[in-house]
């Protein structure tokens, strides 16, 4: 510990941070522990600069004036576009079938939100087995390698916070049924809070940081720095499907969307969700001198947000809902910059009150007005680094029903909710079997009049059911698990 405080103190002295090992004369044992291994846990240089850039001498980033709608593929192909797509879908399935294609989840939150004590991913979020969102994700992957006869290496991107938890879920449910070889967790980096004014980390208590996840756009370094990089090289990976951890209807796997990007010769490729009113919360895609971006709805201009074309629909109409493809090469490209600026993605600041205790009387300090600078970087903000990129349009109810706020939240109004999911996976079920033949009952011919669930070891696509003995008809009121 003497050798550790040494390093510590030289390393954080040399950056003018050393006030952050100011109580630890005072602290027991399990504190020193915990507060030297927070300082080994950050990027202090990279901190350093960072503080000084984003903090001290901060400008705010103008929203570009030359912004266009960015083009996108149309989920169902038009006449011109069906033989692309036909092989596009036959150039994904041969790479799954390679085994060149991983699976990447982001998984680093927790389930307050949702009045959840645990990692988002063990919420249930099916409506009749209450599988949790791991759950979901996990039998996407077995069926996927079961259809193409591959195998998907599983990354799972976790955080301090929930790390140990996470492990322990997969555990408790044996790992799902994967293999436990394939499945690689590692932590999201922290960065800590800077005062306002000074550019000095704050401290939680005295032997702790005040530490916040650095961003989803940490994860693309994340990937780097715990090996998982290096670990897919050895398997022979490709390409990396990203996902977020709370959507249970995501196509983890997508032949089409890989084809596409791959066909394309793209290096980090992006769904989008036609968006159903101007200031829907989903990012914008957009082209900005000829790179694609993501312009966050709240900084759209609302003058371009309301523009509508002659069919009546938005004219930035694109939304964001964080499901990317990306090149292997292009994420170590991104870690791999020799100069200062170091990881290629820019930070945002925000200004946070952010609790903490004075360095002179070391109380509690719970500010009612901000007094911090937290700072976190975005996935999408790789699109404009990127030499192509696509852009493919996805159905709503089936791909896109996160669980985000509980059901009881005022605020939230129960969008983005348990429910709101578990009818949209229900009535994804509904539209599968009803493809079939199946008679399916609805109320006032709308919404279904039974629950209904389909395992994704039975099915992750409509086709999928082929051969699977069906009803002939659902009855009202009843619950079906197939």
């Amino acid at each position: 510990m003497i050798e550790r405080l040494s390093i510590a103190r030289q390393k954080l002295a040399g950056i003018g941070q050393d006030h952050i090992l100011h109580f630890f004369g005072t602290l027991d044992s399990s504190g020193r522990e915990k507060l030297l291994g927070q300082i080994e846990s950050v990027d202090w240089q990279e901190a350093a600069r960072l503080a000084q850039s984003h903090v001290l001498d901060s400008e705010s980033a103008a929203i570009p004036h030359d912004l266009e709608p960015a083009p996108y593929y149309p989920h169902v192909p038009t006449d011109n576009l069906s033989d692309k797509y036909h092989k596009a879908r036959l150039l994904g399935e041969q790479l799954i079938r390679e085994n060149k294609v991983a699976a990447f989840t982001v998984a680093g939150g927790q389930g307050t939100r949702l009045g959840w004590d645990g990692p988002k991913g063990s919420f249930p979020a099916t409506p009749i087995r209450k599988l949790p969102l791991f759950g979901c994700f996990a039998e996407y992957i077995l069926r996927s390698q079961e259809k193409y006869n591959a195998t998907v290496p599983w990354y799972i991107m976790t955080s301090p916070d929930n790390e140990v938890q996470t492990r322990d879920v997969f555990e408790c449910h044996n790992y799902f049924g994967i293999d436990r070889d394939n499945i690689m967790f590692f932590p999201q980096a922290m960065m800590p809070a800077f005062d306002r004014q000074t550019g000095k980390v704050l401290l939680a208590s005295t032997d702790s940081i005040a530490l916040s996840p650095n961003g989803h756009g940490g994860s693309l370094k994340a990937l780097y720095t715990s090996g998982a990089i290096d670990d897919m090289k050895t398997r022979g990976i490709e390409q990396i499907s990203y996902t977020q951890v709370d959507n249970p209807l995501v196509r983890v796997i997508d032949p089409l969307f890989i084809g596409l990007h791959v066909a394309d010769g793209a290096q980090m490729s992006s769904k989008m969700l036609p968006k159903t009113f101007e200031k829907e919360k989903l990012g914008n895609f957009c082209l900005v001198n000829s790179k694609m971006a993501v312009i966050e709805y709240s900084d759209l201009p609302d003058e371009l947000a309301s523009q509508r074309l002659n069919n009546g629909q938005l004219r930035f109409c694109a939304g964001s809902i964080a499901i990317h493809l990306i090149g292997l090469d292009f994420v170590e490209s991104l870690n791999a910059s020799s100069d200062s600026e170091g990881f290629a993605l820019p930070y945002h600041r925000a200004e946070k009150a952010v609790p903490h205790v004075d360095l002179q009387t070391a109380n509690r300090i719970e500010p009612t007005a901000p007094n911090a600078v937290k700072l976190e970087s975005f996935v999408f903000d790789a699109l404009p680094l990127c030499d192509v990129s696509i852009v493919y349009e996805t159905d709503r109810v089936e791909e896109f029903a996160p669980i985000k706020n509980a059901d009881a939240d005022p605020l939230a109004e129960s969008v983005d909710s348990p429910h709101t999911s578990s009818q949209l996976q229900i009535e994804r079920a509904a539209r599968w079997l009803q493809r079939k033949g199946v008679a399916v009952p609805r109320r006032d011919g709308q919404r279904v009049d039974a629950v209904i669930e389909i395992s994704q070891r039975t099915a992750i696509e409509a086709d999928d059911l082929n051969g699977v003995q069906l009803p002939q008809e659902i009855g009202r009121g009843s619950q079906v698990l197939l």
